[in-house]
């Protein structure tokens, strides 16, 4: 690139020009040149460079004159909005050199075709943005669907004055820039006709967890700036990295189909863009298929992979030709700058139904007043502490968000620009709850929690919580495996960086409870279903899916998938459904398919189920979830668990049925476990270990039949214990039974963690592994740990 260079092609840029042409159209350049030849299509452009800024500064004399006007600025930012004002002002009356008019005109006829005016996007591009540790993104203008020449030069000068809006400013002064150190250069490029089709935004990271191994892709109809700007409820889609090259395989392991009520098109005459809403029928459809999905992914690896970090991008989609197109790339900046040896958990308790929920962005907890805003004008009544309620936020609320301690909108996603934000400045915040604004109230104290994975709540009041950290350099190394119970897919990734040995429970009727809703035989025999209101709900839940069945395969696959992600490749031990038979009917559509039982605890529940005719339908869609996962989406890490198998004839049918439906004892790998529940399986212990290939103890429910004792009853609650002789004893005994058949035995339950000497039991006992919540793994693995390491110090258990 030539010095005193006013406009430069982007595909003659590199991304060590960024002092020239800003980190946007650096990065631009740089995948034109490099990743175009792999296949990944970037829209042609050029930019104007920093020396062309200097020369529409120097023309004007304007370099002095905004010194003075940004001398003014008070160190508390409190009259940013005057300064602001009077620095665009100024910009805005200066004229553009002619020589960069001129320059600008030729380079912009050069991307006309047929003699007619290209359409363009025209996009600011800080020279100081984009950096590893801090990101300008939003700070400045872009303006789409720009044509003719005298647009194109207008929105330049209005890219310009752009350096200066309030947000850019405060942006700045937060991170220690000169405020006239920074250059802008605009980038225009053809535009990419996603009017006609869909576009988005994409990171190669979970954004709320540094999960590395993911991309996340949020997407809707029409133009990017409604996911961007949080206008709409988006789709989400994520896909597994180290599969995304194995033949056969199709790792998305989430979606979920938004609202997006709305869409960005072109203006019908010819410049700007205008709102338009989406039809009911296609808002239930995915914005992207399948293959879009996998090859976007695709290119966010190709992309982080350049770069040598993880990514923060944004793609589109061509309506005309139906080619997807990558349209900007910049270092993601919030999970660059966590300390990967720190693990800061969160955790509240209370039973208060919250007064409104969303996607959860941080998984932080802050307390304070609500204020409600409609607009950023509102600046001068905002009180420092506040919970900024708003109907949404971009870059025009930072001067806002900086005070606040909390942010809770109606609309947005996880991927928006005002969650980005938000994230930056690390604040909690709860986004898309869709009445946030009509149900909280100005003044009013509430707790905003994003401590329970992908879903926020708000709640009244101050409720308590706590803060844990746990320093994983700490924690040591046992040959007794010491696992985790994980239930809800969306906050599995919370706990990735947890040095465990993979998931030892991972409760199949969570995923169906919370992500599915609907009784799966009400899928499967959706004729027997007649209640009214639950034939509406499911006709709505189901919508946009092939079938009502692939409903719940799908869903339930790809919750098993998400849980199958975080530790890859080790073992997850799924449990297929347990309910109990009310538990079922509460499901929608669940009434018809069970009876009334007076003890739904010892009734009909597990493997009595699976072969019976009126649940055989059901269980086989969870088999085909189970095969899904494994076999299509390729987490072959996945052992299936089958609960509460009373006899061996019991275990034989249970076993014959999942092989019908493909899923065979060691075929691809497959291990079968067993729940060791029932004092049935510990006295036969040794011809269950034949037919299975592990067992987990459940400790609740070994106690309670063992006992003889309701584990729900009050009155019986001083005798109901695992430390019982006649519970140890049954322990100590499916142990060794268990390894003279050559199966290993796990323990499920939270007797570990509550009581250090059961650890030190189950250690003594030769148990192989024993799996607790994830906040009680660092105490659990510790005790474990000096069992091991000094044996001769402690006493035996119950001596």
């Amino acid at each position: 690139m030539e010095r005193g260079s006013l406009v430069i092609r982007l595909a003659d840029v590199r991304r060590t020009d960024i002092a020239r042409v800003g980190g946007k159209n650096a990065s631009l350049g740089e995948m034109i040149a490099v990743l175009k030849p792999l296949g990944i299509r970037v829209p042609d452009g050029f930019a104007t460079t920093a020396e062309a800024f200097g020369a529409f500064l120097d023309a004007g004399d304007l370099r002095s004159r905004l010194r003075d006007i940004m001398g003014k600025l008070n160190g508390d930012l409190s009259n940013v909005a005057a300064v602001g004002d009077a620095a665009r002002n100024l910009l805005a009356g200066a004229d553009l050199p002619s020589a960069l008019s001129a320059a600008i005109i030729m380079a912009y006829r050069t991307l006309s075709t047929n003699g007619l005016p290209a359409t363009v996007a025209v996009r600011s591009s800080a020279t100081a943005e984009d950096l590893p540790e801090a990101s300008f993104a939003g700070q400045l203008q872009s303006f789409l669907n720009v044509i003719g020449e005298k647009a194109v030069l207008a929105a330049v000068k209005r890219c310009f004055a752009s350096l200066y809006t309030d947000r850019a400013i405060v942006y700045r002064a937060t991170h220690g820039y000169d405020q006239l150190a920074v250059a802008v250069s605009v980038g225009i490029q053809h535009m990419v006709r996603a009017d006609l089709a869909c576009s988005g935004v994409m990171f190669s990271i979970d954004t709320e967890t540094g999960f590395p191994k993911t991309i996340l892709i949020s997407g809707a109809f029409g133009l990017g700036e409604t996911v961007v700007q949080g206008l709409v409820d988006a789709d989400e889609y994520m896909t597994f990295k180290p599969f995304l090259e194995k033949p056969g395989l199709a790792p998305i392991i989430e979606k979920r189909c938004g609202e997006k009520k709305q869409r960005m098109v072109f203006e019908r005459d010819g410049g700007g863009t205008r709102l338009k809403d989406v039809p009911e029928d296609e808002r239930r459809t995915f914005a992207l298929h399948d293959d879009e999905i996998l090859t976007l992914s695709r290119w966010a690896v190709a992309v982080e992979n350049h770069y040598g970090q993880p990514m923060d991008m944004e793609w589109a989609k061509d309506g005309l030709t139906g080619e997807l197109y990558m349209v900007q790339a910049r270092p993601e900046t919030v999970q660059a700058r966590r300390n990967a040896s720190m693990l800061r958990t969160y955790r509240i308790k209370t039973k208060q139904v919250p007064l409104v929920s969303g996607q959860s962005v941080g998984e932080s907890v802050a307390t304070g007043p609500v204020c409600r805003l409609d607009s950023p004008s509102g600046a001068t009544v905002f009180p420092d502490g506040a919970v900024l309620v708003a109907p949404t936020t971009d870059p025009d609320w930072l001067p806002i968000l900086k005070r606040a301690s909390a942010v809770v909108t109606d609309q947005g996603g996880r991927t928006s620009h005002a969650a980005i934000v938000a994230r930056e400045l690390g604040l909690t915040a709860v986004v898309g709850t869709g009445n946030a604004t009509t149900k909280l109230r100005d003044g009013d104290i509430v707790t905003v929690s994003c401590a329970g994975g992908a879903d926020g709540h708000v709640y009244a009041g101050k409720i308590p919580f706590e803060v844990t950290e746990i320093d994983l350099r700490d924690i040591p190394e046992t040959r007794t495996r010491v696992m985790v119970n994980l239930a809800n897919p969306a906050a599995a990734f919370r706990w990735w960086q947890l040095p465990c040995d993979g998931i030892g429970l991972a409760r199949m009727e969570f995923i169906i409870s919370n992500h599915i809703r609907i009784h799966p035989m009400a899928l499967a025999h959706f004729e027997r279903v007649t209640d009214a209101a639950a034939r509406a709900e499911i006709e709505h839940l189901t919508a946009g899916y092939d079938s009502r069945e692939d409903y719940f395969v799908e869903r339930l696959a790809r919750g098993i998938a998400r849980l199958a992600a975080t530790y890859h490749p080790r073992p997850v031990i799924v449990r297929t459904s347990d309910f109990k038979t009310n538990e079922y009917a509460a499901l929608i559509g669940g009434a018809p398919f069970e009876p009334n039982e007076p003890n739904p605890m010892i009734g009909w529940r597990g493997a009595s189920r699976y072969y019976s005719e009126g649940y055989r339908d059901g269980f086989a869609l969870e088999c085909k979830a189970l095969r899904m996962a494994r076999e299509i989406l390729g987490f072959s890490n996945i052992v299936v668990m089958i609960p509460f198998c009373r006899t061996l004839d019991e275990a034989d049918k249970v076993i014959a049925e999942m092989a019908r439906h493909g899923l065979v004892r060691r075929r691809n790998g497959l291990q079968l476990y067993m729940m060791c529940e029932i004092p049935s399986n510990v006295i036969l212990a040794e011809e269950f270990g034949r037919r299975f290939d592990g067992f987990s103890i459940g400790s609740n429910d070994l106690t309670q039949l063992t006992l003889g004792i309701d584990r729900d009853s009050a009155l019986l609650a001083p005798l109901f214990s695992e430390h019982d002789p006649a519970v140890t004893r049954s322990i100590t005994t499916v142990i060794g039974r268990a390894h003279k058949v050559g199966i290993e035995v796990g323990l499920c339950g939270q007797a570990p963690s509550d009581h250090p000497d059961f650890a030190q039991f189950l250690v003594e006992s030769g148990i192989d592994s024993m799996s607790v919540n994830p906040d009680s793994f660092l105490s659990v693995k510790t005790e474990v740990a000096a069992v091991e390491k000094n044996p001769e110090k402690f006493e035996s258990y119950g001596a």
